[in-house]
């Protein structure tokens, strides 16, 4: 019986003590706490991840059209001259993934046994083998890709989501749970713009279709938001003072907005362009592939804002909110001096 439920002979039974194991998993559990609303924020942006991830799927896996769309990104790929000659003269950029996915490991580990944070280590580094791991497995053994349109047999092969884009959006998202809170911001915005290279990159060297990328992105989502609300049950979080981050706003939060807003409206506006171009039409494959791009881009943009949005006022390093409690707890009489 844990401390908190042995009864006490004088009839008074004591709040759980701040800091305590107790006190966290309670305030955690409380409906009206902190910790609580925190948790049922991730909560939802875990939902609705893995349900965006399901209906992408759905619609550019399992139809015709959206296999159309992706097999003609891929042939459109050859357009995009700054990128394609990079992949054709530097062939070793082909490891730099690998590379990074090592580095970033080591360095988040140890910017959280630096800062004594192992909770928050766990966490980051669960998030990036956690969400590579499932991506391995969803291309391997779950999401399968039926040919639909007759595509030649290179075409055929599943990669769905990417593992590329899963390492770089993983990273970010373990970097932002492991660092202090006043320089999230910032890690945000070095993070964000390896990951959108790193998507680009896979799509212009053909590695990866553009709904890849995107389902990337969910994933990541999905495992880091299910992450840190096991965090908030556990009443391991904490508000953070509501202070103005100028340049967070002016160097981070701007252009990710930007590239978010240009990114998803341009990429609809291609693909709808593409949809209506009758077929045959030579400019089909460059269509296809400025969409994905664009799309590709948005979405990590606005994924790293939503990350960005769920983490906003809350400290992963802050001690339990205090908790007014009610219910069955009576004051000591105070003793009378006679």
């Amino acid at each position: 019986m844990a401390p908190f439920d042995r009864p006490r002979t004088d009839g008074f039974t004591p709040p759980p003590a701040p800091g305590t194991w107790w006190y966290a998993a309670v305030a955690g559990e409380a409906a009206d706490s902190f910790c609580a609303r925190v948790r049922k924020r991730m909560q939802a942006a875990f939902l609705g991840s893995v349900g965006l991830l399901a209906v992408l799927y759905a619609a550019l896996v399992l139809t015709a059209t959206g296999q159309r769309w992706e097999n003609a990104a891929l042939a459109g790929r050859v357009t995009d001259e700054t990128l394609a000659a990079a992949h054709q003269t530097n062939p070793a950029l082909r490891y730099v993934t690998l590379s990074s996915l090592a580095v970033a490991l080591v360095v988040l580990t140890l910017i959280g046994v630096l800062r004594r944070r192992y909770a928050l280590t766990a966490v980051a580094l669960a998030t990036v083998t956690g969400s590579l791991l499932l991506a391995e497995l969803l291309q391997e053994f779950v999401l399968g890709r039926p040919d639909l349109v007759g595509a030649p047999p290179h075409l055929v092969d599943n990669t769905f989501p990417s593992g590329h884009t899963t390492i770089a959006m993983s990273v970010m998202f373990g970097l932002l749970v492991v660092v202090p809170f006043r320089m999230r911001g910032l890690a945000a915005g070095l993070c964000a713009l390896w990951a959108t290279a790193v998507g680009a990159y896979t799509l212009a060297a053909g590695w990866h279709r553009p709904g890849d990328a995107i389902g990337a992105d969910l994933l990541v989502l999905a495992v880091g938001c299910g992450l840190v609300g096991m965090l908030a049950r556990r009443g391991r979080v904490a508000p953070a003072p509501r202070r103005r981050f100028p340049l967070r706003a002016l160097f981070v939060t701007g252009p990710l907005a930007g590239v978010a807003v240009l990114g998803l409206g341009g990429g609809l506006v291609l693909l709808l362009d593409y949809l209506l171009t009758a077929t045959g039409d030579p400019s089909l494959p460059r269509l296809a592939y400025q969409a994905g791009q664009a799309l590709a881009a948005g979405t990590g943009a606005a994924a790293t804002l939503l990350v960005l949005a769920l983490l906003r006022h809350v400290d992963l390093d802050g001690r339990p909110v205090p908790y007014r409690w009610t219910g069955p707890f009576t004051e000591e009489p105070e003793e009378e001096i006679s």
